[in-house]
């Protein structure tokens, strides 16, 4: 069934690719090295039947190792059948180089503890807080855990400021399971979150209120929005470690150098290795609960999450804002919401904003 799966594949990638002016003159001239134009056409022809295959995380438009435009096909490092799956990809699509990489399972990075107590990750803060710090859900414990985030920036709609994170820090406890309550709008979002306050809220401090806005799982994004309360969050939206942040935003590019500040590994910086990915995500129903669903999602960006033994994210890094690796007022790229020990996703943060109605704050 494997073999049968790729060959048809193969053969949906030529007929994308000649459907295409630049294609068709790649297949032309042999040699010729693909467009990303090229290389979306055989992703969008195949992607469906390849994430049908047993063992396939995702695809994204990106590089091989000699560094040149190819489809990035994700295999995952836990599946049973992960040889015969990297043994059967074929080392093109047409005129487009197809390059494997194994990994693991791609997981929101939250961050879950015991309810026995441990030590704080981000301080408490006096207010008016900075973001790219610890946060979440009052309410985030079930199961024996606690669980948190990161507090990512400050968003605006209809003139009203509020803390942007993810669906998975804020909204996603949707059954009365263990902690017999889910979430609803107006409950507090506080900072630092559970994890970092011994799983004692009273530790904490009220920053934001819910939205009640369900970004999952029906939409394209990973997103929640929390209101600010009076006085409790830096109006101008400044983010630890990175400053204030411009009110534009800029599409990801391929080995665009970019940072984020966040509650576990603070400031971080890496490269984006993949763009318009599909990538599917594996999502809990409550803290520390078990699976609720699973998601794809579409129009991704992937970023390098090892480098030098260093990660970019990591689990409770979830919620952090992605921007452009420069000084002053970087413009925001992605919201970071999953990722494996090697690769690292996020929304577009154009995607996040539209979902929402919202403008980032900023210079």
């Amino acid at each position: 069934m494997k073999k049968r799966i790729l060959v048809g594949v193969l053969a949906l990638a030529s007929a994308a690719l000649l459907s295409t002016t630049e294609a068709a003159f790649a297949a032309e001239v042999p040699d010729a090295l693909p467009t990303v134009e090229a290389v979306i056409a055989v992703q969008e022809a195949v992607t469906e039947e390849l994430m049908a295959t047993e063992g396939i995380l995702g695809t994204a438009v990106g590089l091989d190792h000699q560094g040149n435009l190819a489809l990035v096909v994700y295999v995952n490092l836990e599946s049973k059948n992960m040889a015969e799956v990297v043994a059967g990809m074929p080392n093109s699509m047409g005129d487009v180089p197809v390059a494997v990489q194994v990994t693991e399972p791609f997981r929101p990075l939250l961050r879950f503890k015991p309810l026995d107590g441990g030590t704080a990750h981000k301080p408490k803060q006096t207010p008016p807080i900075q973001l790219g710090t610890s946060g979440g859900w009052r309410y985030d414990l079930a199961n024996g855990f606690c669980c948190g985030g990161t507090l990512g920036s400050l968003v605006q709609k209809g003139g009203v400021s509020y803390i942007l994170s993810n669906y998975h820090v804020f909204e996603s406890d949707i059954v009365n399971g263990g902690n017999n309550r889910v979430a609803l709008p107006g409950d507090p979002v506080i900072q630092p979150g559970l994890i970092d306050v011994s799983c004692n809220a009273n530790n904490a401090q009220d920053v934001a209120t819910l939205s009640g806005i369900k970004a999952l799982p029906t939409s394209n994004v990973d997103a929640a929005i929390a209101e600010v309360i009076s006085g409790q969050v830096q109006p101008d939206g400044a983010i630890l470690d990175i400053g204030t942040i411009s009110a534009a935003t800029l599409a990801a590019s391929l080995n665009q150098k970019v940072k984020k500040s966040g509650q576990t590994t603070g400031l971080t910086r890496s490269t984006v290795n993949g763009l318009n990915a599909t990538v599917s995500v594996t999502y809990d129903n409550e803290c520390a609960g078990g699976t609720a669903f699973t998601k794809i999602f579409t129009g991704q960006i992937l970023i390098m999450n090892s480098n030098q033994g260093e990660s970019f994210i990591s689990g409770g890094d979830s919620g952090s804002l992605m921007v452009e690796d420069v000084s002053q007022n970087p413009k925001a790229v992605g919201l970071l919401f999953a990722g494996s020990s090697t690769i690292a996703v996020a929304n577009p943060i154009d995607q996040v904003l539209s979902f929402f109605g919202a403008t980032m704050i900023g210079q």
